[in-house]
C-alpha cells in the first residue's frame, strides 16, 4: 500500500527547504558583498530584534570591536559586536581576542557573529567565561535570522491555512 502524506506536513517540509534555501543564498550574498555591508547588518538586526540604537565604530583598527548597540531603548547598557565575513571556522584564538577587547572598553557583553562557524574549542570557551557573556552566531543563525526579522529579504507570498473551529458549531 502506498503511504499517504498529510498535506499539511509536505507543505511544512517544503517551507523549510525553501527556508534553507534562502539562508544559504543570504550567507553567500554578504561574503559577496563589501565587507563592512556585515557590520551594518549586524547593528540593524540587532534593532529589529528589539535592542536600542546602535552604530558601526567605522574604524579598521577598532580593537576588534565593529559595532556598539544600547542593550535597551534607554541605553542603560551597551552591548559590544564583533562581525567576521570568513569562509574558514572561527576558532578559540578570535574569540579570545574579541574577550580582550571586550575588557579593554571594560563591557560585560558582547556578540561575535560570523558567516562562517565556530570551532567547538571557541564554542566552550564563550561558554565557561565568568566575567562577561559572548553570545555567538554563526552563519546558519544569522541568515535564520535576519529571515525571522526581515533584513535583506521581502514577502514574496503569503499563505494562510485554516481550520474548522469546532467549538463554533457546538450547541448551547
Amino acid at each position: 500500500m502506498e503511504e499517504v502524506k498529510d498535506p499539511f506536513e509536505v507543505m511544512t517540509e517544503q517551507f523549510n527547504d525553501i527556508r534553507k534555501e534562502l539562508a544559504k543564498s543570504i550567507i553567500q550574498k554578504i561574503k559577496k558583498a563589501h565587507w563592512k555591508k556585515l557590520e551594518f547588518i549586524i547593528v540593524e538586526l540587532l534593532v529589529a530584534m528589539g535592542y536600542g540604537d546602535g552604530k558601526i565604530t567605522g574604524k579598521t583598527n577598532d580593537g576588534g570591536i565593529d559595532g556598539i548597540i544600547k542593550e535597551d531603548k534607554l541605553g542603560l547598557d551597551n552591548i559590544y559586536l564583533q562581525a567576521k565575513r570568513w569562509d574558514n571556522s572561527i576558532g578559540r584564538e578570535l574569540v579570545q581576542s574579541f574577550s580582550g577587547a571586550l575588557d579593554d572598553m571594560g563591557a560585560k557583553k558582547g556578540v561575535f557573529i560570523t558567516t562562517s562557524h565556530f570551532t567547538k574549542n571557541a564554542i566552550e570557551y564563550a561558554e565557561r567565561l565568568q566575567s562577561k557573556k559572548i553570545v555567538l552566531i554563526d552563519g546558519e543563525t544569522l541568515a535564520k535570522l535576519m529571515i525571522d526579522y526581515d533584513i535583506g529579504v521581502s514577502v514574496k507570498e503569503k499563505f494562510i491555512i485554516k481550520k474548522i473551529d469546532f467549538s463554533y458549531f457546538d450547541e448551547e
